[in-house]
């Protein structure tokens, strides 16, 4: 994978909330690829490279990442701004496991070794990463994880399956959750570990999804052999890192823009419809508009905890729920309207901003996605109503 020369992101800790979001707006405005804007499913690197390249070349690639590793150190509330910033103007999702996930998690836990040969890399678009969690029947907690890694000298063994890993052709690292004591419990004896995607023994399979998109990957490992070195933090301790890392998601994935785009869609598809006017229509529209109204307000409270420096509770799992189930409803009534054109894969006439059934598509995993929903309700349960567990 090709590199790009890395440049230094400018100090933005004493610029303005309101002045820093108006010169991220503009330099998106000006920088931005426009044919991948609003994009109907998730891109490739051959596609979003040069994207991920330009925010490389501003120095803005790592907002959360310390200024000493290559980051721009923002605080929480610039580092909102920037997301918030980036779905308004349909920013397509780059390849951002390294730089969300791994970058973060070495930089508090890695080794010296593991951030001066990992994080270079990263910045400089020569690693791609993908994440190797999910498994068939490991259930959504991991708490039946199977893949296991066995130590033999000065290499861990790994043998075992993943499921779901996103974008795994396009990646050449992927850090893996790997189970080094199976006599330990649930999500005890697990540990964290990096393995290179050309090592002898990974095998990688396209999961075609019902769009015929590719971006998900079964990814099987034979007898791989992984350096020792490679394993970051404690053995044993994968979870608990692994956890650590869902802090800020949560924020983003309970962002009412998604929901936001989706009903200002189904607004124009409703006029081209003709059913814009019609009462029982309206009624069903003014609902979700309200409905996105409520969540907006939910939003901003976690969003206003995260800028006082504050770190969400359990019932930030409450943005998560309303954010994605009111995105399926939208594309729902949708579906509902597009009459004829429900079937197609692709936008209306050529229009982008009319693609029905490619939001549809989009909305379905968005509930699985980040935490199923129904374990996010088990921790609202448990943790927020303190409900028994049986």
């Amino acid at each position: 994978m090709s590199a790009v020369k890395v440049g230094v992101p400018d100090d933005y800790s004493d610029m303005g909330d309101d002045a820093f979001r108006t010169l991220v707006r503009d330099w998106i405005a000006a920088n931005y690829p426009p044919q991948i804007r609003n994009p109907p499913k998730r891109l490739h690197f051959n596609e979003n490279k040069v994207w991920y390249f330009r925010l490389a070349e501003k120095g803005w690639l790592c907002p959360a990442w310390p200024r000493e590793y290559g980051g721009m150190g923002l605080s929480a509330s610039k580092q909102l701004i920037m997301i918030e910033e980036r779905e308004r103007h349909g920013c397509a999702r780059f390849n951002d496991m390294g730089v969300n996930m791994i970058g973060p998690l070495l930089t508090r836990y890695g080794t010296e070794e593991q951030k001066a040969f990992f994080l270079p890399k990263i910045l400089a678009g020569e690693h791609i990463w993908c994440q190797g969690y999910s498994e068939p029947n490991a259930g959504s907690d991991l708490a039946a994880l199977r893949t296991e890694a066995i130590l033999d000298g000065e290499h861990y063994v790994v043998n075992g399956q993943k499921i779901w890993t996103s974008l795994a052709m396009d990646a050449n690292w992927i850090f893996c959750l790997v189970r080094t004591d199976k006599q330990a419990k649930k999500q005890e004896g697990i540990s964290f570990l990096l393995i290179p995607m050309d090592a002898p023994g990974i095998t990688i399979r396209p999961i075609k999804n019902i769009d015929m998109h590719d971006e998900f990957c079964e990814t099987f490992f034979d007898d791989v052999r992984v350096p020792a070195k490679n394993l970051v933090g404690q053995v044993n301790k994968g979870w608990t890192m692994a956890k650590n890392l869902l802090g800020f998601e949560r924020i983003s994935i309970g962002s009412p823009r998604q929901s936001s785009n989706a009903l200002s869609r189904l607004k124009l598809l409703a006029e081209k419809m003709g059913v814009w006017e019609e009462p029982i229509f309206r009624e069903r529209y003014t609902r979700l508009r309200l409905e996105l109204a409520d969540h907006k307000a939910l939003y901003e409270t976690f969003a206003d905890q995260v800028r006082r420096g504050e770190r969400p509770g359990p019932e930030i799992s409450m943005l998560k729920l309303n954010q994605t189930e009111l995105f399926q409803r939208i594309t729902e009534t949708m579906l509902e309207i597009a009459g004829e054109y429900a079937g197609n894969f692709g936008p209306l006439d050529g229009n982008r901003e009319l693609n029905p059934t490619g939001l549809f598509i989009q909305s379905r995993p968005a509930t699985i996605y980040g935490g199923s929903n129904e374990i996010q309700r088990n921790v609202l349960a448990k943790n927020v109503l303190e409900l028994p567990s049986s």
